[in-house]
């Protein structure tokens, strides 16, 4: 009899999971604007009240789903042995953080067009943006970073947004050279600013 609830509560989880996962696919597919919570709720074949159950609006849906995008990117990018050198833990989640973009393009893609125009997707790309920065810092320079390092690691974070974007655009371009170039360009920043070369 104690377990009832604890089963209902699980029931309740995974109903939220899976309308997360189908409210990603949606809009990899159609764009923010062309989709309502009735043609949502048709998709995930549930009805619209159910929907606003779990979700009050379309706008908060979209917030979730980019949110547990963002929590799948950060422990794909987070399972890097912490015994490896900084440099090596470095390539290795950038590797993590491509492999994830390319799996995910359209999303990512959107997500990014959401920071622009959301409020609440620009408070989570910024919170990523931020946690990225301060765990490349922390292989790259003392704590606290000088203020040309910070710069420069958080300016090279908004340069690769502006690389995976062309990069998703034209694909013209492998993933590993594209690895050398982010990690070639993130180097020549540091070292511009200060950091020693061997960083």
């Amino acid at each position: 009899m104690p377990s009832a609830p604890a089963y209902r509560r699980l029931d309740v989880d995974e109903r939220r999971r899976r309308l997360l996962v189908q409210g990603a696919e949606l809009f990899s597919r159609h764009a923010y604007a062309d989709l309502s919570m009735a043609a949502i709720a048709r998709e995930a074949g549930i009805s619209k009240a159910l929907l606003y159950h779990y979700f009050p609006s379309k706008q908060a849906f979209f917030v979730a789903t980019l949110e547990q995008q963002a929590a799948e990117l950060a422990a794909r990018v987070g399972d890097v042995d912490p015994a490896l050198p900084p440099a090596a833990q470095l390539e290795a989640a950038l590797d993590a953080f491509l492999g994830w973009v390319e799996d995910h393009a359209e999303g990512y893609g959107k997500l990014l067009v959401g920071a622009a125009t959301h409020p609440e997707v620009r408070e989570l790309v910024e919170g990523v943006r931020q946690q990225t920065a301060e765990r490349i810092l922390a292989g790259l320079a003392p704590d606290p970073a000088p203020p040309a390092v910070r710069a420069a690691v958080r300016g090279w974070l908004w340069f690769m947004d502006g690389v995976l974007a062309d990069w998703l655009e034209h694909r013209d371009l492998d993933r590993d050279a594209l690895r050398g170039l982010l990690l070639g360009t993130l180097l020549a920043a540091v070292t511009a600013a200060g950091a020693p070369p061997s960083a």
